[in-house]
């Protein structure tokens, strides 16, 4: 990577900080005919200043998902003033073959006080790229900022799984859907397990088994409850069952919902051995006697299958861990895609946290 300009500023302004960063991206281009600012996702991080360190970590190991301007703002106690770093950086034209482009991003870090928030979307508007998305994440809370800025931004990024609970978690998701499309860090958690699910029951031979399903199970982190609802939520829209509430049972979320043929029992349950975020392990079985199972393992994820005869066959599914940078990544990736699959997903899951 090439470092270009830096510019910086105490006690400064939002109109300042959009002058003096135009006035680096027209001398960083100036350097080098090759030089092109990357116009494809604005992204607005709200953080607490003692974590930003951390969060900035995180974003530089995004990879090729990194936004094409990324704002961040570290809010401080008692603050009352702004100061500002603005720094681009890009590939080295040396680096870039002749006819191609050396994109350049940009980066701002602002640091302001709680009183800042309730009015965030006057100090980010002057300097967001305009005509592309943008992207708004506080991942330590800070409702009022993401409020302030739902005028402005077209995605919220949220982890449900720093929500006080599963129902806090789905309340705030469907309070934010009505506003903007909603990319949920707990929801990508559990896409390679739906994708295995998914496969399995994919041959001819096992598509009707989907049909005689009668009980999950599903474990998680003890604090990603959220995560196996979504995952219920999801199986629940896409086999067209009616959910009920789930009830606390010795720490086990359990319930049914109603299918077609038969209710099914759920149960999410916490494994404390379990540190990161999301899936443990699920096990679906059918009245027909088939059951499959997949748990978290080195490498991927351990799969189980037996079916009516007690016939069992086992494999590992190689990869299907991206790690908590891979989920941010595809969290900024999928802010410019649709899934639809969510918001049903979390509609079950509203009726199960009722």
């Amino acid at each position: 990577m090439d470092s270009g300009g830096v510019w910086s500023a105490r006690d400064t302004t939002p109109g300042a900080i959009e002058e003096a960063l135009r006035q680096l991206i027209m001398e960083q281009c100036g350097r080098h005919d090759a030089y092109a600012p990357a116009r494809v996702l604005n992204l607005v991080v709200v953080v607490d200043r003692e974590w930003r360190g951390e969060i900035l970590n995180r974003l530089d190991r995004v990879g090729r998902y990194h936004p094409s301007r990324t704002i961040l703002c570290a809010v401080e106690p008692d603050r009352t003033t702004i100061d500002a770093t603005v720094a681009i950086t890009g590939v080295d034209p040396q680096h870039v073959k002749p006819g191609e482009l050396a994109l350049t991003r940009e980066r701002l870090v602002l640091d302001l006080g709680p009183h800042h928030l309730e009015k965030l979307s006057t100090i980010v508007d002057p300097v967001v790229v305009t005509d592309i998305a943008t992207v708004v994440w506080s991942p330590h809370g800070h409702p009022e900022a993401v409020d302030a800025l739902l005028g402005l931004a077209q995605v919220v990024l949220v982890d449900s799984v720093n929500e006080p609970d599963s129902a806090a978690a789905v309340a705030r998701a469907r309070e934010l859907v009505g506003d903007a499309y909603v990319v949920d860090l707990a929801w990508l958690r559990s896409t390679p397990w739906r994708e295995r699910v998914a496969s399995t029951f994919d041959p001819a031979q096992w598509r009707d088994e989907l049909g005689r399903i009668d009980a999950v199970v599903v474990r998680h982190q003890p604090q990603s409850a959220i995560a196996g609802l979504l995952f219920c939520g999801w199986l629940a829209s896409r086999l067209g069952w009616e959910p009920g509430g789930l009830m606390d049972v010795n720490g086990s979320l359990r319930g049914h919902a109603h299918a077609r043929r038969q209710d099914v029992q759920i149960e999410l349950a916490p494994d404390p051995t379990m540190s990161v975020p999301g899936l443990a392990g699920i096990e679906i079985g059918t009245a027909s006697g088939m059951r499959i199972s997949l748990d978290r393992g080195p490498g991927g994820l351990s799969a189980r299958r037996s079916d009516r005869k007690g016939r069992e066959s086992t494999w590992t599914v190689l990869g299907a861990s991206r790690g908590e940078a891979g989920i941010l990544g595809e969290g900024i990736r999928q802010a410019l895609l649709r899934d639809p699959a969510y918001r049903r997903a979390l509609d079950q899951a509203e009726a199960m946290v009722r």
